[in-house]
């Protein structure tokens, strides 16, 4: 008799019924056994895609709640200038998030977050997933690159009305490319020098 794994069981209707399918129970204790130990496999796996599933909800949502923060900013922005510098507000505060999202893709993850593993030797900065080469955790990037964005964006109410369009782009992208990073993963990596997770 073939007996279906608990892993491939993971995806039917109900435990139970998936269970009975591959145990077939007869009435005896082992088969009473088996039962009960399929049913154990089986709700681990389904706990545990739960779970991912709940986190990574969680994240793209805390994202879009630290990214709203930008139309906030920009609200600030528009309330400090002139009425005739609102729309220039505007459009700098949108590029803002667009070279916060240049800069941490290419390289600002990989400075920030690249390299990461557990007792590693402790880096400057990080030395791998540039442009999100290898990047398993794409929500994790998402929620990363928020508050890099949101970063970047305090800093455009001191400069409404005093600085030029590509001037604050290239700071916005330079900042969330390089500045940011560097202050990430000294103290947020696994290898940072000032990290709370470095091996002892």
């Amino acid at each position: 008799m073939v007996r279906t794994s608990p892993q491939d069981l993971v995806s039917m209707t109900s435990t139970y019924e998936s269970c009975v399918e591959a145990v077939s129970p007869s009435g005896s204790l082992e088969d009473a056994y088996e039962m009960l130990q399929c049913i154990a496999i089986t709700s681990d796996e389904n706990h545990k895609m739960t779970s991912i599933g709940v986190n990574q909800f969680f994240l793209i949502y805390a994202a879009s709640l630290v990214f709203l923060m930008q139309a906030g900013f920009a609200m600030l922005c528009a309330g400090s200038v002139r009425i005739k510098n609102v729309q220039n507000t505007m459009l700098k505060n949108l590029l803002d998030a667009c070279g916060a999202s240049l800069g941490f893709y290419t390289i600002g993850y990989a400075f920030a977050y690249g390299g990461d593993n557990f007792g590693g030797a402790t880096t400057f900065i990080g030395t791998s997933n540039f442009f999100l080469m290898d990047v398993q955790n794409y929500a994790f990037w998402l929620f990363q690159f928020a508050f890099a964005a949101t970063a970047a964006t305090i800093v455009a109410g001191t400069l409404a009305e005093r600085c030029q369009m590509t001037a604050y782009l290239f700071y916005s992208t330079f900042l969330t490319g390089f500045v940011y990073p560097v202050i990430v993963h000294s103290v947020w990596s696994q290898n940072g020098f000032l990290s709370a997770y470095q091996k002892e």
